[in-house]
């Protein structure tokens, strides 16, 4: 057992005890507003990193930034799928 005196499936259970009580409280958009701020704030630094650009110019590109983003995971995950699925 570990050092905290609970096992894998307690911790983890008990972590879910805290989520489920701090979104019984509180509205989650709001709490995990600034995460959602500073992970778009990455885009812009990307595409901008020298805050040259118009504030418009600067939104459409991060914008863009953020969809090859996605993109490029989804199609990460498509191939993984696809060798996971040649392996079975």
């Amino acid at each position: 057992m570990p050092a905290s005196g609970l096992t894998p499936e307690q911790r983890s259970l008990s972590a879910r005890i805290a989520a489920h009580a701090m979104h019984s409280k509180h509205d989650s958009r709001e709490t995990s507003q600034p995460a959602r701020d500073a992970f778009l704030k990455r885009f812009e630094r990307e595409v901008d990193p020298e805050g040259v650009l118009p504030a418009a110019e600067r939104q459409r590109r991060a914008e863009h930034a953020r969809k090859a983003y996605f993109t490029r995971l989804a199609f990460k995950s498509s191939k993984a799928r696809r060798k996971a699925g040649d392996a079975a």
